[in-house]
């Protein structure tokens, strides 16, 4: 029995093994405890969300992400306590496959027909911002010197959706699980500051505009969760329910084009790698280039897009689904994406020690204070100029 477990560990791990598990198979139990672990605490933050966004801040969606509550508690649990060295293969496990998992997964949520709803006039200043945002992010970043791959995912974590554009991003440019949890930090602290403020700030620069307000609310602040919650205070505070509609479709269209930087930000770094001599030509194969999640993430935004419009056309989505149907379904994978990113960013932050960050010390906050300012800045700007003519 002794002799065969040798000769299974002998034996180098198969290409599909990798792909699929990172691991031979044999060694699949030894996933278990660590991804249990993971499962407990992306539970936990499931939970605590919920208790702190509706419960105590009487919301009626938390705008406290579960995915970025998931990224703390892990944090807080691996810089605080000694884990035993048995739970690390379950947590790698979960950074590196089920992550890709609830990235695919999250290309559900996309639909080109966002796009259309929002008008003209409204595609271009959600444009607009999110290209401002990433320019001036990154020149803010390179100013200060800090790690290039940590300043492009504040930067898109600015810029498209806060903590999924992080972790959809982060290993397309090979990032380090302390970069993206330090990103989803900086990210966290000025999102949540904006789901605070911002509503009151909407209401007093656009003078009450609906209209104006959500499309503000929806192109500078950060993440999903908390443009639903600041357009939630804002409606409920001024009774102006419109907000809330308009800030909603203008996230939705920011998160579109996670289909498009994504796969940018992918070549951009495979050319920089390639230039700096950390992978040789040979490697820059389509799928180097175009990592499979990705694909699997734009593939899924387009099977979303054409259900969308099967709907639209003759009311059945693939002649399969009926409307109800169809948005089930929608609904069904988007909760399994969000289940599958939180166990995964749980596991990010139980692999993370912070103690390697301490050495950049404020200087990604700046940065993250001056996205934060830029793309409001800018929004104000674009708002201001176009915003009349949106007609949402």
């Amino acid at each position: 029995m002794s002799e065969k477990r040798g000769e299974s560990a002998a034996r180098e791990i198969s290409a599909l093994e990798e792909k699929l598990l990172g691991v031979q198979i044999f060694r699949i139990p030894e996933l278990v405890p660590g991804l249990l672990a993971a499962g407990i605490l992306g539970w936990l933050s499931i939970q605590l969300s919920g208790f702190i966004g509706i419960d105590l801040l009487q919301f009626e969606h938390s705008p406290i992400s579960s995915v970025m509550m998931a990224i703390l508690l892990g944090l807080l649990a691996r810089n605080l306590v000694a884990l035993p060295t048995w739970l690390k293969p379950g947590f790698n496990f979960a950074v590196k496959k089920v992550l890709r998992l609830g990235i695919i997964l999250l290309g559900i949520r996309l639909s080109i027909f966002d796009a259309l709803r929002l008008g003209a006039l409204g595609v271009p200043i959600v444009l607009f911002c999110l290209l401002g945002a990433l320019f001036l992010t990154t020149r803010l970043n390179k100013w200060l010197k800090l790690p290039e791959r940590l300043g492009t995912l504040i930067a898109v974590g600015t810029s498209i959706c806060g903590v999924s554009a992080i972790v959809a991003t982060g290993p397309a440019i090979d990032a380090e699980d302390e970069e993206v949890a330090y990103a989803v930090a900086v990210i966290t602290i000025f999102g949540v500051f904006a789901t605070l403020v911002y509503p009151y700030l909407a209401k007093l620069v656009f003078t009450g505009d609906p209209v104006k307000a959500g499309l503000f609310l929806g192109t500078s602040i950060h993440d999903t969760s908390q443009v639903t919650g600041a357009a939630l205070v804002f409606s409920e505070a001024f009774s102006l329910p419109r907000a809330l509609e308009v800030a909603t479709v203008t996230k939705l269209v920011r998160n579109v084009f996670m289909a498009v930087v994504i796969p940018f930000m992918a070549l951009a770094n495979n050319r920089r790698a390639s230039a700096e001599g950390r992978s040789a030509g040979k490697q820059a194969r389509f799928t180097k280039l175009l990592p499979l999640f990705v694909l699997g993430f734009i593939a899924l935004a387009g099977l979303r897009s054409i259900g969308d419009a099967g709907v639209n056309a003759s009311g059945l989505a693939y002649g399969l689904w009926t409307k109800e149907g169809w948005q089930g379904l929608v609904g069904l994978l988007q909760t399994w994406a969000v289940n599958a990113l939180v166990l995964a960013l749980a596991g990010v932050g139980l692999t993370t020690n912070l103690r390697t960050m301490r050495g950049l010390g404020i200087k990604p906050f700046l940065v993250g204070l001056g996205a934060a300012l830029a793309v409001g800045v800018i929004s104000f700007a674009a708002i201001s100029l176009l915003g009349s003519f949106v007609t949402l």
